[in-house]
Order: structure tokens, then C-alpha cells, then sequence
């Protein structure tokens, strides 16, 4: 911007209008607000546990893209990760700790909240 070039300025909002204030927690948790994170999170919330291909199968996504998503959920504490095998072939099975359901939760409430402002 050039030295004497004019800054704009936003006029503030008159007393009367409806303003949105989010909480103090920015957009909730950022490591669910991801769009894959955040399908594997929903999924397990609604299943006991899920094996690796069935939330590859179920998502639509490739090996690597769950693997890496799957593995930051697992470092947060949002995922349980077991690993076994079945005859001779691996079997992952995932499932939502406890502090994931909370996480999810709070992400939901906050969604919520979001969705009530904004309609008004």
C-alpha cells in the first residue's frame, strides 16, 4: 500500500444490529473440523469399532489418506488403534475413546450454536 493511499476502515455495525459472537474455543477442535478426521470420528461415535478396510470402504478414501488421518486421531487420544492379526492377515481395528466422544461432542455443541446464530 502506497504511503498516502487512503485505508479503509469497516464502519461498526449499528447498535441495533444482530452480531454473531463466537465463543472464546475457535472454531472448535481443529484436528476433528478436518473433513476426514471429522468421518471417522461420526463414524465410530455410531459403531462399537471398525476395521480398517470397513472405514476405507465405508469413507471412500485410500489406505494412506485413513492411515495418516487415522494415526493424528490416535497420537490426540481420540482413537484407540488395535492391531492383530486374523490367519495371516493384519486386522486394525479402531475405536472412539472416551476423550474422542467428548471432543466430538463439544464440536457438535459448538456446531450447533454456530448453525443457531447464524439462521437467527
Amino acid at each position: 500500500m502506497a504511503k498516502n493511499a487512503a485505508r479503509k476502515v469497516m464502519p461498526a455495525p449499528p447498535p441495533n444490529a444482530k452480531t454473531m459472537r463466537v465463543v472464546s474455543d475457535p472454531v472448535t477442535d481443529q484436528l476433528i473440523h478436518e473433513r476426514v478426521r471429522l468421518a471417522i470420528v461420526s463414524s465410530l461415535a455410531v459403531n462399537d469399532s471398525l476395521t480398517f478396510n470397513e472405514l476405507k470402504r465405508l469413507l471412500d478414501i485410500t489406505d494412506g489418506n485413513l492411515s495418516i488421518h487415522a494415526r493424528k486421531l490416535e497420537e490426540a487420544g481420540y482413537v484407540d488403534c488395535e492391531k492383530a492379526f486374523e490367519g495371516r492377515m493384519p486386522k486394525t481395528t479402531f475405536r472412539l475413546t472416551e476423550k474422542g466422544r467428548a471432543a466430538l461432542s463439544r464440536y457438535l455443541d459448538h456446531m450447533e450454536l454456530l448453525i443457531q446464530a447464524a439462521r437467527g
